[in-house]
Formats: C-alpha cells, sequence, structure tokens
C-alpha cells in the first residue's frame, strides 16, 4: 500500500518535468527564428530595400574613371573637338564626314568655334588648363568594370552642357525653299492660311495656360496629361512636337519660349520610367531634328543626340530588332504582352529610320544608322509569307508572329519610310527601294480592292484572308502610292498615282458620308455598306491627320483645287465639333 502511495506521485511530477522541458524547447525554438530573421533582414535586406546601393558604387567609380580616361586623350581638343573623317579627299588631304547641312557655305559652327579660339588664346587661365587633374579613383572590381561594357550605351551620368546663347540661330536661307514668307497668289488661300494659324495660336495658348511643361494638355477638363507612352512624367512632348508648326507658321514670339523651355527643361537624366521607343523618337527626335533642318541651330541636335542615346539598349537583342518599350534610367527594354506573345511590332521598330540615318549625318556618330541600317538588312533576308510583312516580330528568336498584314495600325509606318528613305538619301539607299517596291507590288496585288459602287481601299491580311476594312490610319497610304510614283520610275509608276488619287477620295468618302464632316477610326465595305464604320468602336475621331497628309500630297503632285477644297471642308469641321474653350478635343462619334 506504502508503494501505493507513493509512485503515482512520483510518476506526476515526473511527467511535469517532461512537459516543462517541451515548452521550454518551443519557445527557444521560436526566439532562435526570430533572431535568424533579424540577421537576415539586417544583413541581406539591404540588396532588396535599398536599390540605389546595387552596384551604384562601382558603377559611379567606373563611370568616373571611364571619362577620366576619354579626358586625357582628347587633350587639348576637349573643348573643340575635331569632326570625324571619311579616308582621304580628293586631293589626298582627310575629308570630314558631310551631313546634310553641310552644303552650307557658312559652317553652322565655325563663328561659335572662332570665338571660342580667341578667348582661349587671351585667357590665360583657360591655357594653363588643357590637362584635368586626375580624379581620386576608388579600386575597382571586375564585377563593375563589365556591368559598365555591357551598359555602356546607357551611360548618361555627364549632364548636359548649358548653352551659353539663349538666343534662337536663324537659318541661312541662302538658295534654299523658302520656309517662312512665301504668299500666296491666291486671296482665298492667303484667308485660309490665316484661319488655321490663328487655331494653332487658340491650342497653344490653352496647352501653355493649363498644362505647360506636361506632355498633353485635356482641353475639356483644362487639366495636363502625362500617358504611359511618355514615361508618366513631364516632358513636354507637346512643345517638341509644335516647334516646327510654330516656325513655319511664323509665331515667332511663341517659338522662341518653346525654344527656351527646351535649352532650360528638356533632360532625358531627369526621367525614371519606361517610355515607347517609337513614341519617343517620332516626338521627341523626330521633333528635334525636323526644327534643326530648319534652323540650324545645334541646340536642338544635341538635344535629339541626348534622347536617341537613351533609346539605345533597347536594341540589345539577340537579333537587333527593339523591344518597344526602354526604362530610360536603368537601360531595361521590354515588349508588350499583348503583341503576339511579347513579340516587337512592325509599324514602331520599322519607323526609326529616318530619324536615327539623318542622326548620323548631323552628328557625325555612326552608331544610330547602324542599329537602323542592321534592323533593315535582318528583316530583308526573312521570309516573307505570301510575300507580305507580318505586324509582329519576335526579337529573341527572329520569327514573324501572328501573320496579320496591314498598312493601318502596327504596319503603317513602315511602308511609308521605306519610300522616304529612299527620297531622304538622295536616291542612292536602294535597299529601301527595292524594299518598298517588292513590298508595294505584294500589296497592291493581294490588299487592294474595289468596293461595287468603284472605291478602292486597302483591305487587312489575316492569316491570308481579308478582312474588308480600313483604318483612318491607312489613309496615308494615297501620299505615299503618290510619291513612289513621282520618285520612283517604273512601268507601274502611272498606275500607283492612279491608285493614290482613287485612295485620297475613298478616304474623302469616309469624311462626307459622316454629320460632322469627320471620318471615324475605321470604315468597312461590305455588301450594305460603303466606307462608313460598323462598330461603336471604330466611330471616334481623335484628331488623325493622316487623311489631310494625303491630300497634301496629291495637292504638291497635281496642283487639284479639290484637294484644298477638301482640306478647308476638312478645317470647318474642326472648327465646328473639336473647338472648345481650351483647344481642340476629340468626338465621340462622327455621325
Amino acid at each position: 500500500m506504502a508503494f501505493g502511495g507513493v509512485l503515482p506521485t512520483s510518476t506526476k511530477h515526473r511527467n511535469a518535468s517532461w512537459s516543462l522541458r517541451r515548452v521550454l524547447r518551443s519557445r527557444e525554438k521560436v526566439l532562435i527564428c526570430i533572431a535568424g530573421l533579424i540577421f537576415l533582414i539586417v544583413c541581406i535586406g539591404p540588396i532588396f530595400f535599398l536599390p540605389d546601393l546595387r552596384g551604384g558604387l562601382n558603377n559611379r567609380v567606373d563611370n568616373v574613371f571611364k571619362v577620366y580616361k576619354q579626358m586625357q586623350k582628347v587633350g587639348p581638343e576637349l573643348i573643340l573637338p575635331a569632326p570625324p573623317l571619311l579616308d582621304k579627299s580628293e586631293d589626298g588631304a582627310p575629308a570630314f564626314v558631310r551631313g546634310i547641312h553641310n552644303n552650307l557655305e557658312d559652317d553652322l559652327h565655325h563663328g561659335d568655334r572662332a570665338r571660342l579660339r580667341e578667348r582661349m588664346e587671351n585667357d590665360d587661365d583657360l591655357k594653363n588648363l588643357r590637362v584635368i587633374e586626375k580624379p581620386l579613383i576608388l579600386s575597382q572590381t571586375s564585377t563593375a568594370s563589365s556591368k559598365v561594357a555591357l551598359m555602356g550605351q546607357m551611360d548618361e551620368s555627364v549632364r548636359l552642357e548649358e548653352v551659353v546663347d539663349s538666343k534662337p540661330v536663324p537659318r541661312n536661307s541662302g538658295d534654299g525653299p523658302v520656309v517662312q514668307g512665301g504668299m500666296d497668289t491666291d486671296p482665298v488661300a492667303r484667308q485660309h492660311r490665316d484661319k488655321v494659324k490663328e487655331m494653332m495660336l487658340h491650342a497653344w495658348h490653352g496647352y501653355k495656360s493649363y498644362a505647360w511643361g506636361k506632355n498633353e494638355l485635356r482641353p475639356i477638363s483644362k487639366r495636363g496629361h502625362t500617358a504611359g507612352i511618355f514615361g508618366r512624367q513631364d516632358m513636354g512632348a507637346s512643345i517638341i512636337d509644335a516647334l516646327d508648326t510654330l516656325y513655319i507658321m511664323g509665331l515667332m514670339d511663341e517659338y522662341t519660349e518653346a525654344r527656351a523651355w527646351v535649352q532650360e527643361h528638356l533632360d532625358f537624366n531627369e526621367l525614371r520610367s519606361e517610355m515607347s521607343v517609337f513614341e519617343t523618337n517620332i516626338r521627341f527626335v523626330g521633333g528635334l531634328l525636323s526644327i534643326f533642318a530648319l534652323t540650324g541651330d545645334p541646340l536642338y541636335r544635341d538635344r535629339a543626340v541626348h534622347v536617341a542615346r537613351k533609346l539605345l539598349p533597347a536594341f540589345s537583342t539577340a537579333t537587333g530588332i527593339p523591344y518597344a518599350i526602354v526604362n530610360v534610367a536603368n537601360g531595361v527594354a521590354k515588349n508588350y504582352a499583348w503583341a503576339s506573345g511579347g513579340s516587337s511590332i512592325l509599324s514602331e521598330f520599322g519607323t526609326l529610320h529616318l530619324e536615327f540615318s539623318y542622326l548620323t549625318d548631323v552628328s557625325g556618330d555612326p552608331v544610330f544608322k547602324e542599329k537602323v541600317v542592321h534592323i533593315r538588312d535582318f528583316i530583308n533576308k526573312l521570309e516573307k509569307p505570301g510575300g507580305l510583312y507580318p505586324n509582329y516580330l519576335n526579337p529573341k528568336t527572329g520569327k514573324w508572329g501572328q501573320h496579320h498584314s496591314s498598312l493601318g495600325a502596327l504596319g503603317d509606318s513602315f511602308y511609308e519610310y521605306l519610300i522616304k528613305s529612299w527620297v531622304q538619301s538622295g536616291g542612292t539607299d536602294t535597299l529601301a527601294r527595292d524594299m518598298y517596291t517588292q513590298a508595294i507590288a505584294v500589296v497592291t496585288s493581294r490588299m487592294l480592292q474595289k468596293s461595287k459602287s468603284g472605291l478602292t481601299y486597302l483591305a487587312e491580311s489575316k492569316f491570308d484572308r481579308l478582312e474588308h476594312k480600313m483604318d483612318h490610319l491607312a489613309c496615308f497610304t494615297a501620299g505615299m502610292y503618290a510619291m513612289g510614283s513621282k520618285t520612283i520610275q517604273s512601268p507601274v509608276s502611272q498606275q500607283h498615282m492612279t491608285i493614290a488619287t482613287e485612295l485620297g477620295n475613298t478616304c474623302h468618302e469616309s469624311y462626307v458620308r459622316t454629320n460632322t464632316g469627320l471620318g471615324p477610326e475605321s470604315f468597312r465595305f461590305s455588301e450594305g455598306m460603303e466606307a462608313r464604320a460598323l462598330k461603336s468602336s471604330e466611330k471616334y475621331y481623335i484628331l488623325r491627320p493622316e487623311v489631310l497628309e494625303g491630300w497634301f500630297y496629291l495637292w504638291r503632285y497635281t496642283k487639284q483645287q479639290k484637294y484644298r477644297d477638301w482640306a478647308w471642308d476638312m478645317v470647318q469641321s474642326l472648327e465646328k465639333h473639336c473647338r472648345v474653350e481650351g483647344g481642340f478635343s476629340g468626338i465621340q462619334n462622327v455621325y
């Protein structure tokens, strides 16, 4: 009985001890896990939460070292760099690279260089500071050097040089075309032109009042707008886009304030987001180069080079076909997920040649032209399904995506840039000419259609089947066919001019068959309908210029008054239906 009284008591205490030990072990495990987690956060966390530290110091050191080495090589030519050289001139002396503007008798930079040389000769401090003192360089790692070598194209750590002279540089007109001040002998035409100038001023003043420095203006709400294609930051896209128009119209006060904005604020080093390569090229690079071509002002050329260099990382693909989007801060590029499995778009990578080729001509930097020449060489060698260029191309594999071909959205300006590259080169870019003639021959035979009433239109090809729809965007083809017929002499030249006039007429029909006198985004052809939009998503108008562009070329080539009359009708419709207090707005339904 004694044992009976002791054993249960002893067993109870022994079980309580084991239970306590189990509790302590569980708590120890939790504490150890918490300590380990804190250790990981403290030691490894900065890698994820402080992205500026990821190689930033090494990169900056390496960049400083690279800049110093380049300056050391340049020596006395640091301030006055010599222009790039060709092999030899006719007399055996070194020959300078000549761009389109070098045919001017007076070099655009001659006066600036002469004044700078004179200042250097008279300034003792400048004479004694020809070589920059070696900076303090921290130790470098091979990892940092390799990364800089790979990302050298996006190295823009050096700030833009300040332009001392803030006044616009007028272009010496010489014997060139009259850009400003040419008067039409027709008083009605002069009246119409004055009205268009007033409309431009109305739009400009609305933008200046409500969205100055923003990329776009919402004219109804009177608020600035920055779309994702422009990086969601204020980069003055409307200012850049309007520069050449302001200059051509002779609106010099507005032009001068726009130029001042470019000089003081246009700096892509400030961007920290993604931008559309295509839109940045045609709006910013194209806009800057257009006004440079008109004025010869080096500010615009230099800014164009600055912007274009930010786009170069997009070309770092297995094929050299650029991605659609690039982060101009870190050089990371990608394509739209919706574009046929992440493909590049024909009308985007095919709409770089004019700007990049011209940029090399006027800057002497061959990298820009090399990029676009490679694109053209690459796609020229690819097999085209049925002879047509599909709208999508995978930049990794070099294979076409969906077999959808169009001269409207996704394909349009690729064909436009082929014929214009031939013209821009002065008839020397034979590859552009040959690619254009071959492509348009297939387009004409397979996609050009006639309606029952005789309207000529360009259908779309989807997997070898035609969709009888023509985009407003495709109305530029009236001008394209006309330009091709006048600049490429061939047995089909007259036929193409006839096609041009017929396409111009069809696009006019898409306008006059609406209640507003403005054309829809797309229009279709079927048994019971011609040149009219069918779906509600096709009935809007967003101030597109392609129809007017086609008439412009037809007027220039034929001098037929009807094209001017059609354009004036369109202007009146814009004034009536699109003008608002803040500017001009699109409309949801043209019918």
